[in-house]
């Protein structure tokens, strides 16, 4: 009999914000401070205008969100202490160094609106938490990093099991942090849904 096993696999974390015992994030609270930040964040729906992006990100106009507001600064804490597991559970040699914020970011996301495959060069691990995600709303898209280079392969069963697909969707709820490798490609598909998605991106280093 055949043994077969699995190689270089990519691992995916998550949870809910208060799984591991840390203060708790009043999903409101953030939802309101989210909003309240779009509204008032001219650099950024000027930059977001400009070039075309759907709806409002903070990524280029705040960089110091923990720093100003202190919903921030406490979701921050709860997110150190989640990089901290997934890092333990990728066995990860840190060394004398640590993963460390690198930066933050608002996303609010309209009917209509996407986000493009992209990843996050210069980091180690990347992730998203979930502050409003209206019915109908889009999941989030990973694509196999091996994609790429298969190309002889022939297509995937349609019920291929998760790890063997090209493509795994994954629709997160309210209060939801996922975290990823920051070479990891994903994409955020339209958003079908009338009301707003909202989310908190961020990014670690290696520092």
């Amino acid at each position: 009999m055949a043994n077969i096993s699995s190689l270089f696999v990519t691992r995916l974390y998550r949870a809910q914000l208060s799984s591991l015992g840390t203060k708790p994030i009043d999903p409101k609270e953030l939802e309101a401070s989210c909003l309240s930040i779009a509204e008032d964040d001219e650099a950024g729906q000027d930059w977001c205008e400009e070039n075309d992006f759907p709806g409002y990100t903070s990524y280029a106009s705040l960089t110091d969100l923990g720093w100003r507001f202190p919903i921030f600064d406490d979701l921050i804490k709860v997110l150190d202490k989640h990089v901290a597991a997934f890092a333990e559970d990728l066995e990860f040699d840190l060394g004398e160094g640590r993963l460390k914020l690198e930066d933050i970011w608002i996303n609010i996301l309209p009917e209509g609106g996407i986000h493009t495959a992209h990843l996050h060069p210069h980091s180690v691990i990347s992730g998203t938490t979930y502050v409003a995600m209206p019915e109908g709303t889009s999941a989030i898209k990973f694509e196999d990093p091996r994609f790429a280079m298969m190309m002889a392969a022939p297509p995937r069963r349609k019920d291929a099991r998760e790890d063997q697909r090209n493509f795994v969707y994954v629709a997160p709820q309210v209060g939801d942090v996922m975290l990823w490798e920051s070479w990891l490609r994903h994409e955020v598909p339209m958003n079908m849904s009338e009301e707003d998605r909202i989310s908190v991106s961020f990014n670690y280093a290696w520092a």
